[in-house]
């Protein structure tokens, strides 16, 4: 078992409507469009494929994808709404039979894994599925230290009606806290946490190249904008040696 925390009953069962914004078309779509371009004819595997947010639309035009997930809750709500072969592990060791075109990960779903160690074994997992010139993909945040100045121990990252969203960073240990404060129907707030390592994108670089990728390319967004030294967040594609 990785460090990951582990989604609950509970947390699985609202996740779909706590991370609503995801669903929307402006925000999936580029992403269903960027990943079915690279798959081709596919198949495809989703690391922490989660209840099928980017899955569902991507096998709806046709490509075989398959899935790993650490949470069984996760994978039940996903069955609900559609049948993909999914392994219930970790992404840094589960294997899934065959050999992939695309293994993608989104969402800043690499920072669950809270040790440098585990990360790198995850760039080694998604190595072992591809098939040769086959890709790996994420999609991360970077890092927002630069808005965090001397005495401010918080970043907002999120500022809804509903829902407030803080991170807290420990520069020294790369660790990183998610505060989510959530109002419910009734007019109460709920509080939530989530804990990752986070991951600047020189080191995903070294990560990839221990796992014999290398870089393709480097976006700031699903949509394809430059990234540059004030980019929130890059969209990495890493390649496979083609034999």
């Amino acid at each position: 078992m990785t460090s990951s925390d582990l989604w609950s009953a509970e947390t699985a069962e609202r996740y779909d409507e706590s991370s609503a914004f995801m669903f929307a078309p402006e925000v999936l779509d580029p992403a269903v469009e960027f990943l079915a371009d690279l798959a081709g004819d596919g198949p495809v595997l989703e690391f922490a494929i989660g209840t099928g947010r980017v899955a569902i639309p991507l096998a709806a035009r046709g490509i075989a994808v398959s899935g790993i997930e650490l949470s069984q809750p996760m994978v039940d709500q996903l069955c609900h709404k559609a049948e993909l072969p999914v392994v219930v592990g970790d992404m840094a060791t589960a294997i899934v039979p065959g050999a992939f075109s695309l293994v993608y990960l989104v969402f800043n779903t690499l920072g669950n894994l809270r040790t440098q160690a585990e990360q790198v074994a995850c760039f080694r997992n998604a190595a072992r599925h591809l098939a040769p010139g086959g890709r790996f993909v994420i999609e991360l945040g970077v890092p927002a230290l630069r808005r965090l100045p001397p005495g401010q121990q918080a970043v907002p990252f999120h500022l809804g009606a509903d829902h407030l969203g803080f991170d807290t960073y420990d520069p020294a240990t790369q660790d990183g806290t998610s505060h989510h404060y959530t109002r419910a129907p009734d007019g109460t707030m709920r509080y939530g946490v989530h804990r990752y390592r986070y991951v600047w994108p020189a080191e995903c670089d070294l990560m990839a190249q221990i796992a014999g990728m290398t870089l393709e390319s480097r976006h700031a967004d699903w949509s394809g904008a430059p990234f540059t030294g004030d980019s929130e967040s890059h969209v990495s594609v890493w390649r496979t040696p083609p034999n």
